[in-house]
């Protein structure tokens, strides 16, 4: 099983090479895929540094679009037999990708969420208010998809290839994340449901003197995209 590991990078110059450090120390047969949207503060530079790495593939926006245009771009350019979504910050540790990988080796799961939410793993003790709104967001879209997820919203999504061919992902930003779930409720393979799992995944969340990026109004427009992508595609 080739891994493709799909990481959208947007000002993460502090952070990116201790991540990719960690992503290759992972034991999987596997690519690396980068796609910087349109970097401000020296991020480019640290990929032009690295982008001839054998086992990296560097993409460049030149106008900035947000996350959903990124992944986008690195749907396109990824390869392997199962693809999963990496931030670029370490707010998800890539030492659980077994975790995550577990159930789709072991021929159960079709996609995997990893649950900021759901258990037994190390977590920070964190923004009231973002938890309040993420397990929100959620529940609305459990409520059109008919899925009993606890974290609509993480980062950590993993999918067998042929669960993201043919889906046509619009979302810029961080309606992505509510619109992949309403496409993969509907996607059917060999005319059965995807299967769905989720697993506990840890959680080191940053603060936004940190570097966090996502607001409110994300919020508000993620609203807005359950209700579309559920009613209207």
């Amino acid at each position: 099983m080739k891994l493709s590991v799909v990481i959208p990078v947007y000002n993460e110059k502090e952070t990116l090479l201790e991540l990719l450090e960690r992503v290759r120390a992972t034991p999987f047969d596997k690519e690396i895929v980068l796609v910087d949207d349109c970097s401000t503060d020296g991020t480019r530079d640290v990929l032009k540094g690295i982008e001839g790495d054998p086992d990296l593939k560097v993409f460049y926006h030149e106008v900035n679009q947000g996350k959903g245009a990124a992944l986008r771009t690195g749907f396109q350019h990824a390869t392997g037999d199962v693809v999963l979504v990496q931030d670029a910050d370490l707010e998800y540790d890539p030492a659980e990708y077994p975790i995550l990988l577990e159930p789709i080796e072991k021929g159960l799961a079709d996609v995997v969420y990893g649950s900021r939410f759901k258990g037994s793993r190390m977590s920070r003790v964190h923004l009231y208010w973002h938890q309040m709104a993420n397990t929100f967001l959620t529940w609305v879209s459990n409520m059109f998809t008919n899925l009993n997820l606890t974290d609509m919203e993480t980062c950590y999504k993993v999918f067998k290839r042929e669960v993201l061919e043919g889906i046509e992902l619009k979302s810029n930003r961080f309606g992505f994340e509510p619109e992949i779930t309403a496409k993969i409720a509907r996607k059917r393979l060999d005319g059965k449901r995807v299967r769905i799992y989720e697993v506990p995944i840890s959680y080191y969340g940053r603060d936004y003197a940190e570097g966090k990026k996502i607001g409110w109004k994300d919020g508000v427009a993620a609203l807005w995209h359950i209700v579309r992508f559920n009613l209207f595609g």
